[in-house]
């Protein structure tokens, strides 16, 4: 199609238009997941698309453009990237993204309607409102229970952390007293919080943890009631419900009694491990979770949305509306006496654009059985993943409790390295690492809704081989 005329409204034939060419697009990208490249970025330490990046960062120009060519330049931009969408993406935590979650933000972003205020907008909010009360009722929470959709765990670890702070330290101003109580392997999103709200480094306490890498419930009750009998104010116990690291989920009812017996507000960072709370070895994994003062997960890590669709719950919506709310005289038009909530009083953000549908949508299209079906594939994959690994003589694999497989060979760093790099080599399988214990380890991930039997059977052959060439090479070099 030719540029649009001059001003901002597209007449309906340009509209259609540019809505076959979107749909072209996004058939022909989903259709070739499972076949494209896995990693468009430049090489580490390479200079990359310099003339590409020198084109994207051109300013607009002051007359129309034509959608085909802009299409193509946001196409080019797309393939500069690591494939997180693909079922051979085993790195971090996969995110699929939900074709008809997409179909959803096209929809809301259409009518755009404000749903900060649910005077403004009270049909929607409450089709939001749904998907949160679904969303307490899968982790037994009380009726008392809210929450809203985040953009994420990270913005829902600063309003628990708001939230927990104003109900067990009052309000502001703060001392340096108050601390917060997690581990190493506690997502960096909660001490980034605890940044954000003027916390100082040392008020983040790092609990040890027991050989299976969980959070020590015995030495974390021993660092509280030390902390106040020095005249600290420990305030906030955080669990993870699946680390980042290796999927570990801490001991969750052993913390709840901690932070009963404390009197502390018990936070559980679900971002990875929430989802798998609809499945019965999911919720054997998080049992303890109906205790949580509040829950933050990630739909776009462990139900397959698209990124930016996090979820808080809380266990009493009062508290987080006694932590957030504000009021200003131009708000003075809207009714806040809606039995609905107002969004723009439970989170930090005010003007926020209409998320509800993104998860409204699916699981009213698709149907919950079907989340709870492809998670327990995840399960049944990741399983078969570690039983087929922990065959290999030569690797120290790491039991899962979801589906994260962390594993390396016997000799340090270097040839740990080099196997990734070998699994690396010929583009077809994306895996990532980390650090256990300070030892460089690899780490895969199974939790694209697109993978299947097949393509974890290829990830399994590709490790396999990349074992058997690097041990070899490792030999003969040894040899000499």
């Amino acid at each position: 199609m030719t540029g649009l005329r001059p001003g901002l409204e597209p007449r309906q034939d340009e509209i259609a238009a540019m809505m076959a060419s979107a749909t072209s697009f996004v058939t022909d990208f989903i259709g070739n997941l499972d076949t494209a490249p896995l990693n468009g970025l430049a090489a580490p330490g390479t200079a990359g698309p310099s003339d590409d990046v020198a084109a994207l960062l051109a300013p607009p120009a002051e007359h129309p453009g034509e959608f085909g060519d802009l299409l193509q330049v946001f196409r080019t931009a797309a393939e500069q990237s690591a494939d997180t969408a693909g079922p051979n993406t085993f790195a971090y935590f996969p995110g699929g993204g939900l074709f008809t979650a997409a179909l959803a933000e096209l929809l809301a972003c259409t009518v755009n309607r404000f749903t900060a205020a649910s005077s403004m907008a009270p049909g929607l909010v409450a089709m939001e409102h749904g998907v949160i009360h679904w969303f307490a009722r899968q982790f037994g929470l009380p009726a008392t229970a809210g929450g809203l959709i985040t953009t994420g765990a990270s913005t829902g670890a600063l309003s628990a952390l708001l939230t927990a702070r104003r109900r067990l330290l009052g309000d502001a101003p703060y001392d340096n007293s108050g601390t917060v109580y997690v581990t190493t392997h506690t997502h960096l999103s909660v001490s980034k919080a605890a940044r954000i709200a003027g916390l100082s480094p040392d008020q983040v306490r790092l609990v040890p943890v027991t050989d299976d890498l969980r959070m020590d419930a015995d030495a974390a009750t021993r660092m509280i009631e030390a902390d106040r009998a020095a005249g600290k104010h420990p305030f906030l116990i955080v669990a993870t419900a699946g680390t980042t690291d290796t999927g570990a989920v801490d001991p969750i009812g052993r913390l709840a009694d901690t932070a009963r017996a404390q009197n502390m507000w018990f936070h559980v960072d679900a971002a990875y491990g929430g989802g798998f709370q609809l499945t019965a070895r999911g919720r054997a994994k998080l049992d303890g979770i109906d205790r949580a003062d509040s829950i933050a997960l990630d739909p776009h890590k462990s139900m397959f949305f698209p990124y930016s669709s996090g979820v808080l719950l809380v266990r009493d919506e009062r508290l987080l509306h006694a932590a957030h709310s504000a009021d200003a005289p131009y708000l003075q038009d809207m009714d806040r006496g809606t039995p609905l909530p107002d969004y723009q009083d439970l989170g930090t953000e005010m003007s926020r654009g209409y998320r509800g549908l993104r998860l409204w949508l699916p699981l009213h299209l698709h149907g919950v059985a079907a989340f709870r079906a492809a998670l327990d594939e995840k399960l049944d994959l990741a399983e078969s993943v570690h039983r087929a690994l922990a065959d290999l003589p030569e690797l120290d694999v790491l039991t899962p409790d979801l589906t994260v497989i962390n594993f390396r060979l016997r000799g340090g760093e270097e040839i740990n390295r080099t196997l990734l790099e070998t699994i690396h080599a010929d583009r077809r399988v994306h895996l990532t690492s980390t650090r256990i214990r300070g030892e460089y380890t690899l780490r895969l991930c199974v939790l694209n809704h697109r993978t299947h039997r097949r393509h974890v059977d290829q990830v399994i052959s590709i490790v396999r081989d990349a074992v058997r060439t690097v041990t070899a090479a490792t030999a003969a070099a040894g040899a000499r």
